[in-house]
C-alpha cells in the first residue's frame, strides 16, 4: 500500500508574524513577571530539536532509555491493549518528536494489519515536517496526518478529520512539564476531548533517588545547560534581542518530598537586555528566570490523578528497574 500523509498547520494560512507575535507576547510576559520565567515549550526551534536529541542519548538523562525499553520489549503487549477493542481508530501522538519510540509501535501495528492512522501533533513545524520525510520511507503502508500546533487545538482538528476512535499517546514524561496543580487541569481538558471508550498511554517518570533524578538535568556533558540557553538565544535571532548567554547560568534543583524537579537561569550579574528595541528588560545580579518542571510521581499519585480526571487506570508499563511508567488510561 503506498503511505499517504500531510500536514495540517495551525490555521491554512498560518503566518510566521502571528507565531511570532504570540512569542513575543509570552516572552514579555514571562520576563515582566514579579518571579521571571519563559514558557518551555519555546524551547523547540530547529537548534532546540537537535539540543534535545543530543540529551536523549545523554548517559545521564535516564528516561529516554526507560521508556524506549518498554516500547522496544513490551510491544507487542503495547499494541494489543491499545488495538482493542479492535476497529479503525486514530493514534494521536502529542508532542512527538522523532517518534523513535512509538514507530516500534507503529511498525507492530502494521504487520498486525491493525486499521489505524498515526497523527502526530507537535508545536514545532520542522518535526512534522521531519516526520513526513521520514516515516513513509522506514514504514510502508502508514497513514499519516501530521498537525502542526497546540496539542488541544491539533486534538480538535483531528476530531473534526475522523469519528474514529481516538488513543492519545503523551510520552516522554512531558505531562510532568507542569506543576502539579496544572497537570491535573491539563488531564481533564484532555479527557474533555475524548469519548468514552477512547484511551490515553501516558509516559512518566517515577519518584527514585534524588541523585539520580538531579544528575539527568544536569548531566556531565553540558546538553541540558546549551538546551536551556538556546531560547535565549531564539529570542535573539527572532525578537531581535541581545542577550548575552553567557551572563546566566544554568541551575538545576530537585525536592525528594515534594517530586519537583526545576531548572532555572541565574543572573551572573545586573544587566539590562533589549527586546524588539522597546522593551528592556533589567536583571538584577542572582536573579533567576524559571526555565522548567520535571515533576515526579508515584504509581498511585498517577492513578488518583487518572481518576480525578474521569479515566479508569486500564494498564501499566515499566521498564525493568521499574524508574519510568506508561500508564493506560480509558475515558470513562
Amino acid at each position: 500500500m503506498k503511505s499517504q500523509q500531510r500536514i495540517i498547520a495551525p490555521t491554512e494560512v498560518c503566518a510566521t508574524t502571528q507565531i511570532n507575535t504570540k512569542f513575543y507576547r509570552d516572552v514579555i510576559t514571562g520576563l515582566r513577571a514579579t518571579s521571571k520565567y519563559l514558557q518551555s515549550k519555546y524551547f523547540y526551534d530547529a537548534a532546540g530539536d537537535k539540543l534535545f536529541q543530543d540529551i536523549m542519548e545523554c548517559e545521564d538523562y535516564y528516561p529516554f532509555a526507560c521508556e524506549l525499553e518498554i516500547f522496544m520489549r513490551q510491544t507487542a503487549a503495547l499494541a494489543s491493549a491499545l488495538a482493542h477493542p479492535g476497529g479503525s481508530f486514530d493514534l494521536i501522538e502529542l508532542g512527538a518528536g522523532d517518534a523513535t519510540k512509538s514507530g516500534f509501535l507503529l511498525q507492530h501495528l502494521l504487520q498486525q494489519g491493525a486499521d489505524f492512522t498515526y497523527m502526530p501533533i507537535d508545536i514545532s513545524r520542522n518535526v512534522i515536517s521531519q516526520l513526513e520525510e521520514t516515516l513513509p520511507a522506514t514504514l510502508p503502508g502508514l497513514r499519516m496526518t501530521g498537525l502542526n500546533g497546540e496539542y488541544f487545538d491539533m486534538l480538535r482538528q483531528a476530531a473534526r478529520l475522523s469519528n474514529n476512535r481516538k488513543v492519545v499517546l503523551f510520552l516522554g514524561s512531558t505531562l510532568g512539564n507542569m506543576t502539579v496543580h496544572d497537570t491535573a487541569l491539563f488531564c481533564q481538558e484532555l479527557r474533555e476531548h475524548l469519548q468514552p471508550g477512547d484511551m490515553a498511554l501516558i509516559g512518566i517518570d517515577l519518584k527514585k533517588h534524588p541523585k539520580t533524578i538531579l544528575a539527568a538535568y544536569n548531566d556531565r556533558e553540558g546538553i541540558t545547560r546549551k538546551f536551556n540557553l538556546n531560547l535565549l538565544r531564539r529570542i535573539n535571532r527572532e525578537l531581535h534581542a541581545n542577550f548575552d548567554l553567557s551572563a546566566f547560568e544554568h541551575y538545576p534543583t530537585y525536592d525528594p518530598e515534594t517530586g519537583s524537579c526545576k531548572s532555572y537561569l541565574v543572573s551572573r550579574t545586573d544587566q539590562e537586555v533589549e527586546i524588539n528595541g522597546q522593551e528592556i528588560i533589567r536583571f538584577a545580579k542572582d536573579e533567576h528566570i524559571f526555565m522548567e518542571i520535571s515533576q515526579k510521581y508515584t504509581v498511585s499519585q498517577m492513578d488518583q490523578l487518572a481518576a480525578d480526571a474521569s479515566f479508569k487506570p486500564a494498564g501499566q508499563f515499566f521498564d525493568h528497574r521499574k524508574w519510568f511508567m506508561d500508564a493506560i488510561w480509558l475515558a470513562v
